[in-house]
């Protein structure tokens, strides 16, 4: 039974070793809490403690799905099938992160909720031909589930209707694994399994170049790759993420200052990690990055698991 889209909800997935809460405004994840080496519960996630500040828009994309396309496109041009799109600026000169309005502020359906070991709960949401200046209709769905004790999978999906579209939805949880409040991440370390980046101008747009950074041959698979590990020492926790995106933005909080999120807590510069599988940045005008369109009849699949331990 589907839950009409209305209000914005806060849901929780529990499996008695984690605990993870989910609003359906934007499928925002709003707290996550995990052992540490020792046994003992935080939240690792950047965020609020109620639904209202992310209304409000106080929220630097803190937790959510970002969508229709993560990231920047170029002067919110891109043209396809010989029809050229004008989207929002946003973020002048170009358009990020799917516009105004983009699937981060939008309340989504509940399709589905289910508890036990492995509890689950799936958003879906419907994008408009022309919302935010995007062609064609769209059918979003979102899954977040626990499918071990330390183990949180997401699954995003999205269909076309009639015409071809440019789809690239990112996860945006801004992660602390000392703890949300814990101060910087800056004595976390961090290993990321990727051979080549793509270098940016002065307007953090991607060049055109990729540029090996080891040497490696440029190999883009289908299967989930290990994408990044970050530890942190204090708590012993650590997150291996995996995912069968091609790209990620790994994001510092660099732009956040002075932000009152949970607790009481003061979120400044350097406060958390973004690791933000995606498609590249860009790449509607960049004909040699992997594409980002689908077409009617084709099924976007992007897929992120979240694995923690204590080390």
């Amino acid at each position: 039974m589907t839950t009409p889209a209305s209000q914005p909800e806060l849901f929780e997935l529990s499996n008695g070793s984690m605990k993870v809460k989910i609003t359906n405004l934007g499928c925002t994840i709003t707290s996550l809490e995990v052992p540490d080496k020792n046994g003992s519960l935080a939240d690792v996630v950047l965020g609020f403690d109620s639904i209202e500040p992310y209304q409000k828009g106080l929220a630097p994309y803190f937790g959510c799905i970002v969508g229709r396309v993560a990231n920047r496109i170029k002067d919110g041009k891109f043209s396809l099938e010989g029809v050229e799109y004008t989207l929002p600026l946003n973020r002048p000169p170009n358009s990020l992160h799917g516009g105004n309005k983009g699937f981060d502020k939008m309340v989504w359906e509940v399709a589905q909720q289910t508890q036990g070991q492995t509890p689950s709960i799936t958003f879906k949401y419907h994008s408009r031909d022309g919302e935010e200046g995007y062609p064609g209709d769209l059918a979003v769905t979102a899954t977040y589930s626990l499918i071990s004790n330390t183990t949180l999978k997401l699954e995003m999906e999205a269909v076309p209707d009639k015409k071809a579209t440019p789809v690239s939805l990112a996860q945006h949880t801004y992660w602390n694994l000392a703890g949300h409040s814990h101060g910087t991440i800056l004595d976390h370390s961090i290993q990321i399994w990727g051979s080549h980046v793509t270098p940016v101008d002065q307007n953090t747009l991607p060049t055109g170049e990729i540029l090996s950074v080891k040497g490696t041959p440029f190999d883009f698979t289908a299967e989930m790759k290990l994408a990044a590990k970050l530890r942190d020492p204090s708590s012993g926790r650590a997150m291996a993420l995996w995912t069968n995106a091609p790209g990620m933005q790994f994001y510092t909080a660099n732009n956040v200052n002075g932000i009152a999120g949970k607790g009481g807590a003061n979120y400044g510069k350097h406060s958390a990690v973004c690791l933000e599988t995606q498609g590249f940045p860009n790449a509607v005008n960049q004909p040699n990055f992997p594409s980002v369109i689908v077409q009617p009849g084709q099924k976007y699949q992007h897929t992120m698991v979240f694995e923690f331990s204590a080390e």
